[in-house]
């Protein structure tokens, strides 16, 4: 215990007869650390923002009309649920009545008719998505900031982002359709509903939510849904639904497909994962040039320190305490870099998070955490593997030799 004391205490004289280049190798040490740690911090709060967004809607399974496995496109964006399309397919009655059996006792199920028209408001001409809904469903999916359902056919709820543009308010009178080609249907506007964003089964930010009654009245259409949502309980239920609804339905021919989006949403994360750790290898080259650096303090501790090697060796030193004495060393640079590393990346992570996601409110969740202890480790064992050869190479010398040395 004794000899290793000593073996100790040399180490960290030769830091401090070196402060100057030990500093600068711990400096090296600490970048690397930092820039691992805050790009780690930085992917895991970008995955788990988005992943927390996207999972309200990971537990919907949207069935739309089968056109040679194709699926259609997304709602709001031109075919079925969001506009009409080349290929006017639709869910009729019969298979809805079949979905809803077999689904109704996962979660909600739903039809969904869809039309993309023109509407006036004052003097504002311009376009919007039309949606109608069974009455008892749209409370249970949608969530009002203003206002109430509604509740007769000439009453519609809409996305905020429709209010905003057309400075809509409660109260306010839309007409649906285009004056100059035929008549138009005025509805009140009875209620605001939340912001949802871009989602697999209703973009309701820009559109206009009405009843069934309302929409049939209008289109016509009534037992042709543009498409079959599955609110689900259950997110896991998700894989189990879609295979019954298939199974069942396209028996004897693709009638149907189904869209899962919890797949969308394991795409996404992969995704985000995946540049996570191009850009976490990326700054892994700060490292790199780190362990060149303790490389080279080693290495000129070493040649440095020939003579005292040799009087080492010549007092009865053994080759492993000699090559103890520089592993100590790389280590205790490892320890300060990693540990100082370790203490700004959290300062410095903050800040970078806050700027590029734009928020901070999973920094302290583990899986961000967790970058910095791994940052800590791969900046400590980087540290030790740089000494190994020095230590090395500095225990076989001759003795003789390097007392002999000036």
């Amino acid at each position: 215990m004794k000899i290793k004391d000593i073996i100790f205490r040399l180490a960290l004289r030769s830091i401090r007869l070196h402060f100057l280049r030990s500093t600068l190798a711990v400096l090296g040490i600490v970048i690397g650390v930092v820039a691992i740690a805050t790009m780690g911090m930085m992917g895991a709060n970008m995955t788990l923002s988005v992943t927390d967004q996207l999972s309200e809607m990971g537990n919907i399974l949207v069935v739309k009309e089968s056109s040679g496995g194709g699926g259609g496109g997304m709602p709001g964006l031109g075919g079925p649920g969001g506009g009409p399309s080349n290929d006017e397919e639709y869910i009729p009655e019969d298979q809805f009545k079949d979905i809803d059996r077999i689904a109704s006792k996962y979660g909600t199920v739903y039809g969904l008719y869809s039309e993309s028209d023109t509407i006036e408001v004052g003097e504002d001409t311009r376009r919007a998505t039309i949606y109608g809904l069974d009455e008892s469903v749209i409370p249970e999916i949608l969530t009002l900031t203003d206002g109430s359902y509604p509740k007769s056919t000439s009453s519609v709820i809409i996305g905020p982002s429709l209010a905003e543009r057309l400075d809509l308010t409660l109260g306010s009178k839309i007409d649906i359709g285009d004056s100059d080609e035929g008549p138009t249907t005025t509805v009140r506007v009875v209620g605001i509903i939340e912001e949802r964003g871009m989602s697999m089964d209703l973009n309701t930010d820009s559109a206009i939510i009405g009843s069934e009654k309302l929409f049939t009245g209008i289109y016509g259409g009534e037992g042709d849904y543009d498409q079959v949502n599955i609110v689900l309980n259950d997110i896991n239920d998700a894989e189990t639904v879609s295979t019954e609804i298939t199974d069942q339905l396209n028996k004897k021919e693709e009638q149907v497909a189904v869209q899962d989006s919890s797949h969308m949403l394991e795409n996404i994360t992969s995704t985000l994962g995946t540049m996570t750790t191009f850009v976490m290898a990326i700054a892994g080259i700060s490292l790199l040039v780190a362990a060149v650096s303790i490389f080279n303090v080693m290495m000129m501790s070493v040649t440095e320190r020939i003579r005292e090697i040799g009087i080492l060796r010549s007092i009865g030193t053994q080759k492993n305490e000699v090559r103890k004495m520089f592993i100590y060393e790389s280590a205790i640079l490892g320890v300060l870099g990693a540990v100082i590393g370790a203490v700004a990346s959290l300062t410095i992570g903050w800040v970078v998070v806050l700027a590029m996601v734009g928020s901070t409110e999973y920094f302290l969740a583990p899986a961000s955490l967790i970058y910095v202890p791994f940052a800590m480790a791969i900046g400590l064992i980087t540290c030790v593997i740089s000494g190994a050869y020095p230590a090395w190479s500095a225990s076989n010398l001759d003795p003789i030799e390097a007392l002999r040395a000036e």
